[in-house]
């Protein structure tokens, strides 16, 4: 399976996703670091690709998304952006109500 297979795998699998360096638990760089607060104070479920135990994926996905850094944020399989782009939506409600509507429409499938 390529990498790209593997990454269209991956947001196919889940409704939020977000590549970051670390784990939720132990983000790896303050992007990291403020994307995983953001997304935990939405309460709503997401899941995690820690990049640095896999480099195919860290390289590939910068292909993929034609975005360079890291965090990268995927709802419904759409590229949302960067740590930047998720603390704006946050602060505005936007990044809650894009987040809540995917986990209720995954809800009632």
């Amino acid at each position: 399976m390529s990498v790209t297979e593997r990454i269209e795998d991956q947001l196919k699998s889940h409704d939020v996703l977000v590549y970051i360096k670390g784990t939720p638990d132990f983000p790896q760089c303050g992007f990291s670091g403020q994307a995983v607060a953001a997304l935990n104070a939405i309460g709503k479920p997401y899941a995690y690709v820690n990049i640095f135990e896999d480099p195919e994926v860290r390289e590939g996905l910068k292909e993929y998304s034609n975005w360079p850094t890291f965090p990268q944020l995927y709802v419904k399989g759409e590229l949302i952006g960067g740590s930047d782009i998720m603390i704006e939506m946050y602060n505005s409600g936007e990044l809650k109500d894009l987040i809540e509507g995917a986990t209720a429409e995954a809800a009632q499938t």
